[in-house]
């Protein structure tokens, strides 16, 4: 017997239903599993409307349908990750940030385990976002390639959203970007140039080889230290807000506090999002 559209569509409502019924209790492993499955599945629906677009003639029906099955399925993922970390203490602070959603906000709770980072410096690590960090050939590397890629894709998030006022993030983007620019501008990256031109064999041709050559680092570079600026900071507030709600107390003085005589520090953004917080952070004298 056929099963016409509208039991189909039913059915996978009903299948979605318990889903995220289901998802509620998953594992951290099971979340990290999530997480990768749904960003494989999004660069294949990706190539399959590519492949849909580029095809001359009118696609084949079992293309757009995978097209169509690989959006539903990463729809449903997306579903079952927003109410695993709707049930997870900082999953509401985490979701309440601009730019962070419930894919990426699930895949920071799967990865970090806030025991054992008693400092923002451990998860910092742990991201390979610290820059002392070297490892030799056939070294096992000191950090987890996972997180690191989910970390760019927060940096690529706040600079896409950096135009928008409730991104709080991507406005310390703009302004440090700003800020690298004109310090290339003037020269003081140029001892950094000449170290990177040793580093490898530059074809001249390119323009990363010019940039260099003339003292300067290349724009891609000046945008990727701006985006690592605003995630570092992003996650020394989640770092603070996190060790709170785990021990009920504050950490000791986070990066972001530690460094507020910068002149354009940020407070923990959101507070209101965890109870006592606020109270905590002012009694220190951080808010």
């Amino acid at each position: 017997m056929s099963v016409s559209e509208t039991q189909h569509r039913e059915i996978l409502n009903r299948l979605s239903r318990d889903l995220v019924k289901a998802s509620i209790t998953m594992t951290a492993d099971e979340a990290r599993y999530l997480v990768d499955a749904y960003y494989l599945m999004q660069d294949d629906r990706k190539r399959a409307h590519n492949q849909v677009r580029a095809m001359e003639k009118e696609p084949h029906v079992v293309i757009g349908w995978l097209a169509e099955q690989s959006e539903t399925v990463e729809g449903q993922i997306k579903r079952a990750l927003d109410a695993y970390s709707d049930h997870q203490p900082v999953g509401p602070w985490l979701k309440s940030i601009h730019g962070i959603g419930p894919v990426i906000a699930a895949g920071l709770m799967a990865h970090i385990d806030i025991k054992k980072a008693p400092t923002v410096g451990h998860i910092w690590r742990f991201a390979g976002l610290d820059p002392t960090l070297v490892w030799s050939k056939g070294q096992k590397r000191p950090f987890n390639g996972q997180l690191k890629v989910l970390c760019w894709k927060i940096g690529q998030s706040f600079m896409k959203f950096s135009g928008d006022e409730k991104c709080i993030y991507g406005a310390v983007y703009r302004e440090h970007k700003a800020k690298y620019v004109g310090r290339n501008d003037s020269g003081e990256y140029a001892a950094r140039a000449a170290e990177i031109l040793t580093e490898k064999n530059w074809s001249k041709s390119t323009d990363a080889f010019k940039h260099l050559s003339g003292g300067k680092l290349p724009p891609a570079q000046i945008d990727a230290r701006a985006r690592r600026y605003a995630v570092k900071l992003f996650l020394s507030h989640l770092h603070c807000v996190w060790w709170f709600l785990e021990h009920g107390e504050l950490p000791a003085a986070p990066y972001a506090i530690a460094h507020r005589e910068h002149t354009h520090f940020i407070d923990v953004p959101n507070v209101d999002q965890v109870k006592g917080l606020e109270k905590a952070l002012q009694k220190k004298g951080w808010h």
